[in-house]
């Protein structure tokens, strides 16, 4: 558990100010995350890499020389929001463009690509390498689907090399591709973690056994079996790393592997090298050359215990990569130039507060519509805030257990905006887009991703002139449908919020076309809603972190379902309860 701690709520923000104060020298402060003290050199390539936070030194304990130039970082557990990575790249970039590098999460897939989006439209070359290192997270064939552990520092090492070498955005993005390519990681966990302020972690594992396969999230491993001898630990991760052994290896290639040896943050450095002795024999003995081995925490989850192990075979160029100097907070090796290096803290651009921005003038009756819809965000965020927990345990059966926490942090922000806006007067159009931005950035991960999408979509359809009939409201609930669709990719039956949504804007528009109120069509579609949403529990996830694990989560409801329908619900009341003359 976290013993030093003030709200919950802050410790990511607060941990990343005193993270910055420690490393003033190195590191900027910049929105939504962490730079290179120093200003990218003109013509280079700017790395930016990002995640989470919890996971330290990923990400902002790697930046710096001979690693990224900036990080983007979120809350506990949860991917930077689009704005927040845009901001990030935006201060690092150089007309040579940006490479975007992560692990592969949903979350992070759906913003990072959002914030690429932006990026080109500027003018800006922009390109992405995910990184899919963990060998349990899916089969072989499905490698793309597979998500990123401790082999991330490969893949960053050798992004971060060739662009210093004076490489192209193509060029880069290659090298870290192939980087990617030739990294397969395997972890095991002892323990689970607690996030800050939670009473209760995320999962546990029985005294005397051994998770393995176990994501740095709390995903569940595909077996428990009972503890190991060290020797019998190094076994198990090199005999299956090594059954990977990457096929096609090129010209150049040799029997040369750079090795990591990861603890997730309970096991102690004497221990990773007990476990690094066994696997050092073992390795050798299978014909390899360990080449500048690295022993310690990379990618952690607060208290877990556990550890993973990372393979990466080398070629020429990939071994100059691993074995170039690099210094950033957390990871040094050779020597390096650091005299042009700055501690400017005023080099970061300052945010714009949303009550200072303006927005476009909205009729009387449009005024009394964006009170209405911030009235109804409220009602969703009392909704969340009564189920947080249930939904926190529905997604700790096949999940990280995560999705309460997130779903509050985003309704709470986006009750925050709702409610500014619409006390400045703002249309409903306004009032819901304010509130689809706060609730992407400050909930992060793949639910906040989408629900910001959805309200943004939403919210063009509303607009500010006038006040929504029961037709338009259809149309912009059809349209929010549309947008977490397309982005997320899930359809029905996936075992996703789709599910719940799909039948929500259906009923909707079917109830307004045939004459009914929109508040009596939207309490009809949100009965209709939850009733799918419960059905999801005789389903099969194919989509997101439950997927690996898909017998788990039978005869449970999907908590991104159970979510989006409990907050329908709560929007129905709210209209119900509404002080608008008519019901529209």
């Amino acid at each position: 558990m976290s013993y030093i701690v003030n709200d919950p709520d802050d410790f990511a923000a607060e941990s990343t100010l005193g993270f910055i104060a420690a490393h003033r020298g190195l590191v900027r402060r910049v929105n939504g995350g962490v730079a290179r003290a120093s200003a990218t050199p003109a013509g280079e390539v700017a790395v930016v890499i990002g995640g989470g936070s919890g996971h330290y030194p990923a990400f902002a304990g790697l930046v710096g020389p001979g690693l990224a130039h900036a990080a983007a970082m979120g809350n506990v557990f949860a991917s930077p929001s689009a704005q927040q990575i845009y901001s990030v790249a935006r201060s690092v970039a150089t007309e040579a463009g940006v490479l975007f590098s992560y692990g592969n999460y949903a979350g992070d897939a759906l913003n990072f690509d959002q914030a690429q989006e932006r990026l080109r439209a500027e003018g800006i070359p922009t390109a992405t390498v995910r990184v899919t290192d963990d060998i349990y997270s899916a089969p072989l064939a499905d490698r793309a689907k597979r998500r990123g552990i401790a082999g991330d520092l490969a893949v960053f090492r050798a992004a971060a090399w060739a662009s210093a070498q004076g490489m192209g955005l193509a060029e880069v993005e290659a090298l870290a591709a192939r980087a990617n390519e030739r990294t397969r990681s395997v972890g095991v966990a002892f323990s689970g973690c607690t996030l800050p302020g939670a009473t209760a972690p995320l999962f546990t594992v029985p005294d005397g056994m051994m998770a393995v396969g176990m994501g740095i999230h709390g995903e569940p491993g595909i077996d428990v079996v009972p503890l190991p001898s060290a020797g019998e630990i190094a076994d198990l991760l090199v005999t299956r790393l090594l059954e990977e052994r990457p096929h096609d290896l090129g010209d150049g290639a040799s029997a040369r592997v750079g090795v990591i040896v990861n603890g997730l943050g309970s096991v102690k450095s004497e221990e990773l090298f007990l476990l690094y002795h066994s696997v050092a024999g073992l390795i050798t003995q299978a014909g390899l050359e360990i080449v500048d081995p690295e022993v310690g925490e990379y990618a952690t989850s607060f208290e877990m215990a556990g550890v993973s192990l990372t393979l990466i075979w080398l070629d020429d160029v990939l071994e100059q990569a691993w074995s170039s100097p690099a210094y950033a907070p957390a990871y040094r090796k050779g020597v390096v130039d650091l005299a042009d290096r700055i501690a400017d803290e005023n080099a970061a651009e300052g945010e714009t507060a949303e009550d200072d921005v303006i927005h476009p003038a909205a009729t009387a009756d449009a005024q009394r519509a964006g009170k209405d819809v911030a009235r109804a965000l409220s009602a969703i965020r009392a909704m969340i805030d009564r189920e947080v927990d249930e939904l926190g345990r529905l997604d700790a059966i096949a999940g990280d257990g995560d999705h309460g926490i997130g779903m509050q942090r985003g309704v709470r922000a986006a009750d925050a905006a709702a409610q500014a806006a619409a006390g400045s007067d703002a249309g409903p159009g306004t009032v819901l887009a304010r509130a689809g931005d706060a609730w992407a950035d400050k909930a992060g991960g793949t639910s906040g991703a989408l629900w910001g999408l959805g309200l943004r979509a939403a919210a063009k359809v509303l607009g500010d002139a006038a006040a929504p009939d029961g037709r338009t409201a259809s149309e912009a609930v059809a349209a929010a449908r549309d947008a977490v669709q397309t982005s997320g990719k899930a359809q029905i039956g996936d075992k996703t919020m789709v599910d719940a949504l799909v039948p929500f804007a259906e009923t909707l528009a079917e109830r307004i076309a045939g004459g009914d109120d929109l508040a009596t069509a939207w309490e009809a579609a949100a009965a209709e809603s939850m009733k799918a949403a419960r059905a999801t529990a005789d389903l099969l996830p194919r989509m997101g972190r439950a997927r690996p694990h898909m017998e788990k989560s039978l005869g449970t409801p999907d908590p991104g379902a159970m979510s989006l329908a409990l907050a329908m619900a709560a929007g129905a009341s709210a209209w119900n309860d509404g002080t608008t003359e008519e019901k529209r």
